[in-house]
C-alpha cells in the first residue's frame, strides 16, 4: 500500500520560501537574465532562445539532447476532415514544428489514428509524438485493458516507439486512483521496462487536481526517474490557480513548475493561454497590452510569457484553424523573451483578472456529452466571457443599472446558448464531476449561472430563463 505522506515532508509554502519567493515577486526574479527563476548556475542542456533569426526555437530534452520546437502542436481539437489536419500539419512541420501530442480519448477515440495517418506521411525522425495512458475509467484500470490501450496508440499511431509517454490526468481522484490506474495492476512498472526496452524514448505524466499526487510521484523521482512532466500554465495560473477552486492546497503553477525545475525535470506545458481566455481578455486589458506592442495579440502576449520560463520543453497549442497556426509560428519564430517590465505587467494583470468571478473551465470538454444534454463548456465560455467583458450584473451596481445588465446578459445568453443545451437543463445528476480535470463543481457553477438568469429587482415580472 503507497504511503500517502511524501518521502520528504515539505509543503509548497515552505518550499517557495526555500527558493526565497516568500516575500519577492517571482515575476521580478523571472527578469533576471536570462530568465533563470529557480536555475542556480548555466546548463548547457538549456537551449539558446532565437539562435536563427525568422526560425523556430528549440529545447533540447536533458537526457536525449533531442531538439523540441518550443511551440507543440496539441492534437485534441482538430478539424474532422483529414484533408484539413494533413494541411495544418504540413504547415507547422514546414515551419520547424516537431512536437505532437494526443491521446486515446481525445476526437471521441479517434484522434490517435488521424494523428497517426497524418504524421506517417513524414520519415519517423523528423518528428516527435506524445501520447498518453487514459485510463480513468474504473473498467480500464486492470492491468490487460491496460495494456490494451497502450497497445493500440502504437497501432493507431502506425510507429514501433513512442517518443513521449505519460500517465494521463494524474491527480483527479486523488492517491486512490493514482493507486488503482497505475500502482496496484503494475501499470506504472510495465510501463518503466517498456522504456528500458526502447519502445517508450521518454516517460512522463500530466497533472490535474490533486497537488498530494504531483508532490508523491515527484518524491518517487530516484525510483521512476520522470523525463517530463506536463503542467497547465499561464500567467494567471502562476499565482492564483490555487485560489480558483482546485483541490488539494495552493497548487499555483510557480509552485508545480519550481518544483520540476529543482528536480531537473522539464515542463511540457498545456493551457499556456487557459482555454483560450487570456486570448479574448477586456478591452481594457487589451489596451493596456497594445500600449507596449500595438501589433502583438493577448494570445502572443500569453505564449511569449510561459516560452520565457527556460525550463520549458515545449509549450503545447490547440490549433484547429491556420490563423492561430500561422501566428503561433511567428510568435515563436524566434521567441522574444518577456522583459521585466513586461514580466510586471501581466503580474499587475492577473492581480486584476484574479479579481473576476470566473469558472476555471478551460474547454477541453471532458465533461461531454452531458446525459441531459447540457453544452457545459459552452455555458462557461459564454459566462466567462460576460465577465471579462464587463457584460456581468454584479450585485454591488445600482438597482437600476443591475436590472439593465441583467436583461443584456440574458438577451445574449439566449441568443448564445440553445434552449435545451443551457444551464436551466441542469440536473444535479453529477456524472460530470469525476471528468473535470479541473476539478469544477460543475453542478454548482451550473446553478451560479441559472441565479443570474432570475430576476432581482422588485416587480411582478419574475421571470426566469426557460
Amino acid at each position: 500500500m503507497m504511503s500517502m505522506k511524501p518521502k520528504h515532508d515539505i509543503n509548497r509554502r515552505q518550499f517557495l520560501q526555500q527558493l526565497g519567493l516568500g516575500s519577492i515577486s517571482a515575476f521580478s526574479l523571472m527578469a533576471m537574465s536570462p530568465l533563470r527563476a529557480f536555475a542556480a548556475d548555466d546548463d548547457k542542456s538549456l537551449p539558446a532562445v532565437g539562435e536563427n533569426a525568422g526560425a523556430m526555437t528549440y529545447r533540447r530534452q536533458n537526457g536525449s539532447g533531442e531538439s523540441i520546437s518550443l511551440l507543440g502542436f496539441g492534437m485534441m481539437r482538430l478539424p474532422r476532415e483529414q484533408e484539413e489536419v494533413d494541411r495544418l500539419v504540413d504547415y507547422a512541420i514546414a515551419h520547424g514544428v516537431n512536437y505532437f501530442d494526443t491521446a486515446p480519448m481525445y476526437g471521441g477515440g479517434r484522434n490517435e489514428g488521424v494523428t497517426g495517418a497524418t504524421l506517417s506521411r513524414y520519415p519517423r525522425d523528423k518528428y516527435f509524438v506524445a501520447t498518453k495512458l487514459s485510463n480513468q475509467n474504473r473498467d480500464l484500470w486492470p492491468f490487460e485493458r491496460s495494456k490494451a490501450m497502450y497497445e493500440n496508440s502504437f497501432r493507431q499511431l502506425r510507429v514501433d516507439y513512442i517518443d513521449y509517454y505519460l500517465l494521463h490526468s494524474i491527480g483527479g481522484g486523488g492517491m486512490g486512483a493514482l493507486q488503482g490506474r497505475f500502482i496496484d495492476n503494475g501499470m506504472l512498472d510495465f510501463l518503466v521496462k517498456e522504456r528500458e526496452a526502447g519502445r517508450i524514448r521518454h516517460l512522463g505524466f500530466s497533472y490535474h487536481g490533486d497537488v498530494r499526487v504531483f508532490d508523491y510521484l515527484l518524491d518517487q523521482h530516484e525510483k521512476y526517474h520522470w523525463d517530463f512532466v506536463q503542467i497547465q500554465m499561464n500567467y494567471l495560473d502562476w499565482r492564483h490557480a490555487g485560489r480558483r477552486g482546485r483541490r488539494g492546497g495552493d497548487a499555483d503553477a510557480e509552485y508545480l513548475y519550481g518544483r520540476l525545475e529543482k528536480l531537473g525535470i522539464q515542463a511540457v506545458i498545456m493551457e499556456p493561454i487557459r482555454g483560450g481566455s487570456l486570448a479574448n481578455v477586456s478591452d481594457e486589458i487589451r489596451e493596456q497590452l497594445r500600449a507596449v506592442h500595438p501589433d502583438d495579440s493577448p494570445a502572443m502576449w500569453g505564449f511569449r510569457w510561459v516560452g520565457s520560463h527556460p525550463n520549458v520543453l515545449t509549450t503545447l497549442s490547440g490549433m484547429n484553424r491556420m490563423e492561430h497556426l500561422e501566428e503561433n509560428v511567428r510568435t515563436f519564430s524566434p521567441l522574444q523573451p518577456c522583459t521585466e517590465a513586461e514580466n510586471e505587467l501581466l503580474a499587475r494583470i492577473a492581480d486584476q483578472m484574479a479579481g473576476f468571478p470566473t469558472i476555471g473551465c478551460t474547454t477541453c470538454a471532458y465533461c461531454m456529452p452531458c446525459p441531459y444534454g447540457v453544452d457545459i463548456p459552452g455555458n462557461f465560455a459564454f459566462y466567462n466571457k460576460a465577465v471579462t467583458e464587463k457584460m456581468l450584473p454584479l450585485p454591488e451596481v445600482t438597482a437600476a443599472d443591475y436590472a439593465e445588465r441583467q436583461d443584456a446578459f440574458i438577451k445574449a445568453y439566449r441568443e448564445a446558448i440553445p434552449a435545451e443545451k443551457r444551464a436551466t437543463t441542469c440536473v444535479d445528476c453529477g456524472e460530470c464531476l469525476a471528468k473535470c480535470p479541473q476539478q469544477i463543481r460543475i453542478p454548482n457553477q451550473m446553478s451560479r449561472i441559472v441565479e443570474l438568469t432570475r430576476k432581482k429587482r422588485p416587480t411582478p415580472n419574475h421571470t426566469r430563463l426557460q
